[in-house]
This record gives C-alpha cells, sequence and structure tokens, in this order.
C-alpha cells in the first residue's frame, strides 16, 4: 500500500508548526521571558532556537523522510536493530503526555463553554480561584472534557494524513494566528499596559546568569515537540521536493512568533490590572479570567482567548496521537481505525489517575508527586532529553551518510552549512541537551542532601 504524503508544503509546515505551537508558549513562555532577563532572555532563545532547535528539528524530518516509517522503524532501519529502544521511547513518550495533556485540554473546553454560558466569567482572583479548583479536583466533569477534547483529536487522526490532519490545520492555525493577534491588540491598548511589556522587553543583562541560558536552551527544546518522535512521524509523509531547511526555518519562526505575542497577551494585561504575573496553569485559568472580568468586552475576549487555547491544544495533540497511530498500523498492520481507536483507549485509561490526582486521590503520591505532576516532570526531566540526545547521536555519527544525501537534495542544504549542522549535531547538541538532562537532576539531589 503507497504511504500517504502531505498534499502541499503549506499543510506540513501548518501541521509541524501545531504540534510546536502549544499550552506551554502561552502559560510558560511569557513569564519565563519576563523573569530571566526580558529581551536579554529572548535574544538567548532565538539563538538557540536558529541552532540547536531547527538542527534537531531538520534532523527528525529528514530520519521519517529518509525512511518512510514510524519512528522505531525509522530507528532500526537507519541505525540497527540496537537503536529501535529509542523509537520505542518516542512512543511510549507520545502516549505519557497524552494522558495528561488531553486532561488539560479538557479544561479548555470547559472553560469555553462556561465562558459563554457566564460561568466562570467575572469575580475576583479568589472566586476564579475556587471555581478553577472546584473544576480540577471534581471527579466526573474534566473525565467528560478530557472524552469529548480525545474525541475530537481522534476523529481528525481517523481521517488520514492529507483528509484529516492536514485539512484541519489549515484552518485551525491560520485561526489560532488570527484570534492571538485580535488578543495581543486589545491587550497592549490597555491602561497601564506598557509596565508589562517593559517587563517583557527591557533588556535586563544584569539578571543574566547560567540559570537564564540553560532556561532558554530549554524552554526551545520542549518547546519545537522534539525528542518525541513527532517530526519523524510528520517527516515521514513529506516528499523528496519539499525543503527541510526552509519548512523547519518556518515552523521555528512560528513558533517563536506565537511565543513573543503570547507575551505580548499575557503581561501587558495582567500588569495593567495589577496582578501577579505567576507562572503555570493558574496564570491561564485564574489570573487570565479575573484581568477580562475587569476588561470593557471581557467575556468575549476571554472566549476567544479559551477558543484559541483549544486549538493550540488540539493541533498539538493530534501529532502526539499519530506518533502511536504510525507505530501500531505499521508494526501490527492494524487499520487506522482500529490503531486509533486503540490509542484512545490507552490513554484516557491513563488520564483517568491523571485527573483524579487533582482531586480524591491528591493524598496519593510517589517522590512528593501526583500522578499528573509526576508524569509531566518524568517527560520534561527526563524523556524529552534522552530523547533528544539519540536524534543528535544517530543523525550525526550513526547514520550521518544517510540524513545528509536527505538533507542535501535538491541542494537544499549548500556545503558549509551542511558541515555548521554536522557538528552541532555531533557535539553542540548533545553536550547541550546533557546540560539540560544533568543541570535540574543535579540542583534536586542537591536539594535533596
Amino acid at each position: 500500500m503507497q504511504r500517504e504524503q502531505w498534499g502541499s508544503r503549506f499543510g506540513f509546515i501548518m501541521a509541524a508548526a501545531g504540534s510546536a505551537v502549544g499550552l506551554g508558549n502561552v502559560w510558560k513562555f511569557p513569564y519565563l521571558a519576563g523573569s530571566e532577563g526580558g529581551s536579554a532572555f529572548l535574544i538567548i532563545y532565538i539563538a538557540f532556537m536558529a541552532t540547536i532547535g531547527i538542527g534537531l528539528m531538520m534532523a527528525e524530518i529528514a530520519i521519517g523522510r529518509s525512511s518512510q516509517l514510524n519512528p522505531v522503524g525509522a530507528f532500526r532501519k537507519l541505525g540497527g536493530a540496537a537503536w529501535s529502544w529509542a523509537g520505542g521511547l518516542g512512543v511510549l513518550t507520545a502516549i505519557i503526555i497524552l494522558s495528561y495533556y488531553s486532561v488539560i485540554g479538557g479544561w479548555t473546553i470547559a472553560y469555553f463553554v462556561d465562558t459563554i454560558t457566564g460561568a466562570t466569567f467575572g469575580g475576583s482572583a479568589e472566586s476564579l480561584g475556587s471555581q478553577f479548583g472546584a473544576l480540577v479536583s471534581d471527579t466526573t466533569r474534566p473525565l467528560i472534557y478530557d472524552i469529548i477534547f480525545l474525541g475530537l483529536t481522534l476523529a481528525v487522526v481517523i481521517a488520514g494524513v492529507s483528509a484529516g490532519i492536514e485539512k484541519a490545520v489549515k484552518v485551525l492555525m491560520p485561526l489560532l494566528f488570527l484570534m492571538l493577534i485580535v488578543l495581543v491588540a486589545r491587550s497592549v491598548t490597555l491602561d497601564g499596559a506598557s509596565a508589562g511589556i517593559d517587563f517583557l522587553m527591557k533588556p535586563k543583562w544584569a539578571e543574566v546568569d547560567m540559570g537564564t541560558v540553560s532556561a532558554a536552551l530549554g524552554q526551545a527544546f520542549f518547546s519545537l515537540s522534539l525528542g518525541m518522535g513527532a517530526l519523524i512521524t510528520y517527516g515521514s509523509y513529506l516528499d523528496k521536493k519539499t525543503n527541510i531547511r526552509s519548512s523547519a526555518a518556518w515552523v521555528c519562526f512560528l513558533d517563536t512568533f506565537v511565543a513573543v505575542l503570547a507575551g505580548f497577551l499575557v503581561l501587558p494585561a495582567v500588569f495593567a490590572f495589577g496582578f501577579d504575573p505567576s507562572a503555570g496553569p493558574g496564570l491561564t485559568f485564574i489570573t487570565l479570567p479575573a484581568v477580562f472580568s475587569d476588561m470593557w468586552g471581557g467575556q468575549l475576549f476571554q472566549a476567544f482567548f479559551f477558543f484559541m487555547l483549544f486549538v493550540a491544544a488540539i493541533t498539538s495533540s493530534i501529532s502526539l496521537v499519530s506518533i502511536p497511530v504510525s507505530y501500531f498500523t505499521e508494526q501490527f498492520r492494524m487499520s487506522r481505525v482500529g490503531a486509533t481507536l486503540t490509542v484512545g483507549v490507552i490513554v484516557f485509561l491513563l488520564s483517568i489517575p491523571c485527573s483524579l490526582s487533582l482531586g480524591i486521590w491528591s493524598g496519593h503520591t510517589l517522590f512528593g508527586y501526583g500522578v499528573l505532576d509526576l508524569l509531566s516532570n518524568t517527560v520534561d526531566w527526563y524523556l524529552l532529553p534522552i530523547g533528544g540526545v539519540a536524534v543528535s547521536v544517530l543523525v550525526g555519527w550513526v547514520a550521518y551518510d544517510k540524513i545528509a544525501a536527505e538533507l542535501t537534495n535538491q541542494g537544499e542544504l549548500p556545503f558549509p552549512m551542511l558541515i555548521v549542522w554536522k557538528w552541532i549535531m555531533r557535539v553542540v547538541a548533545p553536550v547541550a541537551i546533557a546540560w539540560v538532562l544533568i543541570g535540574p537532576l543535579w540542583e534536586r539531589l542537591a536539594a535533596a542532601a
């Protein structure tokens, strides 16, 4: 059977950008940039995106297009049977991420619905915090929205690469950009918004240290969905005529563009109304609704915001589901429908303890963390960095000739750039990612001691 392909380069770029752009762009990047040196952090972040980020993205896409296989098959084909574990790690990582990401995606639907009905519009930060706590600690309601979020994701993936994923992202991603621009325009025109803009954009080089550099590198790496096999999977559906280098550059640009716009959305609004720009889900589900409640036309803009957040979540979720689906269809000869539904059932069963860990199971912890936080930290601290190191070592040392041939197809990567990319993959990327992996581990061990 002939392998599916993207119908257009634009469709592939939108799909890859959808995979990269997610919830972290909105609730993590703005505060991180503002608190770690403002535009100084942004400059360091962009430097990492333009080198290690684009380099690893090119590598993953090239692995997929060269092998025309899922992550497990791709690593096995290019590196030998001993490398199958790296692809398997990507499939496992995608399923683990989905188990808690679908829960949070369900929250975005719940908040959109409640905003339309007025249930979560208006009130103080304290009352909105109580409403958020009531939602996430509820036994059944979050799981109902989890099922809705997963169901929408699975429906897109079942339809196929061109007829499902590509058609969806061609509509959803431009819509996300448009909604974000509208929200930013409203935010930066608020009285007092300039304080938030200064917090984000004022260069504070005196505050830059090795922790800032590490934070910028970690954000660049995690923001692009690297190390989990998503871009390997999407790359396996890419035709030989598409320029990998320029496509990867576009995806990195769009991801950075969304992150910066999110900063101009969140921080001016938060500062305009005197709130503390703390990071995490609280900023998105508590602080910003409190801001919207004090804003002219706030209910409409809040509905826009949570629908935009839902779009960012589901485009990432689609790419995550595609990873194990491609593995099951190729490894076990399952139909696309059967593989997708199987993944959906596995993810939902895993999402149950993730959701309940914020409510009736909150007292049950391991290493001091509930299920959702434990899985999220395991992915961020260990699984994604290990996956990233595996990709860079494979393409830089083990299968360099094959991947280099893929990247020089149609003359898309000139010789001087190929040499630079080669040594980024062989030395710079593995060392930098190892730093992301070992640095926080060392800090946690030191704190425990």
